[in-house]
């Protein structure tokens, strides 16, 4: 998987008025933490972002960070955990930084893409995804962006299962086997019901008859 670097620097203040200032320098606030290490306030140049922060949005993107303190630089690796954004101006305001370790295995959902045209899709039927992201574990190195999955054998009826489905060497699926990713079923018919339009009989009048009393 491809791996991005991001220089950051340390900031010793933090609160709304001082994210105000760094969002006026071009910079974003940032926070840089993990299970092992305290959290620790950076700032990161915005044109950094911006090339990464769509990307970040559909996968599990992993960076080495480095980080200047006082002249000197730390290298740390990291997954972009999340980036806040205005939804108004569509700026970049926050971006958390997730310490990773490449010989401790992480868990992330994957998305999944479908290969090929499923063979009963020919014959009229309609597949349907089922399943559109997978939970895995692996070693950061074995990271992928996202897990292929052929359909071309799917006639109509045929489901594929995660149990099914090719794994890359490394990656452990986290998620039932039985659990269904696609499924190709038959068309629905749509049966048309004839309207009816509705006569109003007209009442037709009564005639009265004059009988004659006969004495």
């Amino acid at each position: 998987m491809a791996q991005i670097t991001i220089n950051a620097k340390i900031r010793d203040k933090k609160g709304k008025e001082a994210a105000r200032k760094i969002r006026r320098n071009k910079e974003v606030p940032a926070v840089f933490y993990g299970p092992d290490t305290e959290p620790i306030l950076l700032t990161v140049g915005y044109s950094q972002l911006q090339t990464i922060s769509k990307k970040a949005l559909y996968e599990n993107l992993m960076c080495e960070l480095v980080i200047d303190s006082n002249g000197s630089s730390q290298k740390k690796m990291a997954m972009v955990k999340d980036i806040q954004t205005d939804p108004i101006k569509d700026r970049i305001l926050h971006v958390d930084f997730y310490e990773i370790s490449m010989d401790k295995e992480i868990t992330v959902d994957v998305p999944i893409h479908l290969l090929n045209t499923p063979v009963g899709v020919s014959k009229g039927g309609i597949l349907e995804q089922t399943l559109r992201e997978i939970t895995i574990s692996c070693l950061p190195g074995n990271l992928v962006e996202s897990l292929d999955v052929d359909v071309s054998s799917l006639d109509i009826g045929d489901s594929i299962h995660i149990g099914d489905i090719k794994i890359p060497e490394g990656i452990k699926i986290l998620d039932r086997p039985d659990t269904a990713i696609a499924t190709v079923v038959a068309p629905t018919k749509v049966e048309e019901e004839a309207v009816s339009e509705e006569v109003e009989e007209e009442e037709a009048p009564i005639k009265e008859e004059t009988e004659e009393e006969t004495e």
